[in-house]
């Protein structure tokens, strides 16, 4: 199983990005997906998460309109549209998978067995 983030770069404060997730060697729409973020000297926090049908998703309140995750099972991929962004945005954004998440679990990293490698996002004010 391997996740591959991609998207990220260096955006005006208010710009926007899109991060993917896509998988490699195995079939997404089998696995909920979780992106998390990570700040210098601060804990990996979540971000945002979707349920293997897509029906449930779930937003951190820090992000909460202003980020949508959405995922495409037919292009094998989880996408992070990201508006309004903020300087307390940046971070590199890691995105996982687990075939047993559910909505009431998302939030919780230590509940994803399978990790991408991160995508660097830094928001310039």
């Amino acid at each position: 199983v391997q996740l591959q983030a991609s998207g990220g770069g260096l955006v005006q404060v208010g710009g926007s990005l899109r991060l993917s997730c896509a998988a490699s060697g195995f079939t997404l729409d089998n696995y909920a997906i979780g992106w998390f973020r990570q700040a210098p000297g601060k804990e990996r926090e979540f971000v945002a998460g979707i349920t293997r049908s897509g029906g449930g998703r779930l937003h951190a309140d820090s992000v909460k309109g202003r980020f949508t995750i959405s995922r495409d099972n037919a292009k094998n991929t989880v996408y992070l549209q990201m508006n309004s962004l903020k300087p307390e945005d940046t971070a590199v954004y890691y995105c996982a998978a687990d075939p047993r998440i559910i909505t009431s679990s998302m939030s919780r990293s230590g509940e994803y067995d399978y990790w991408g490698q991160g995508t660097q996002v830094t928001v310039s004010s």
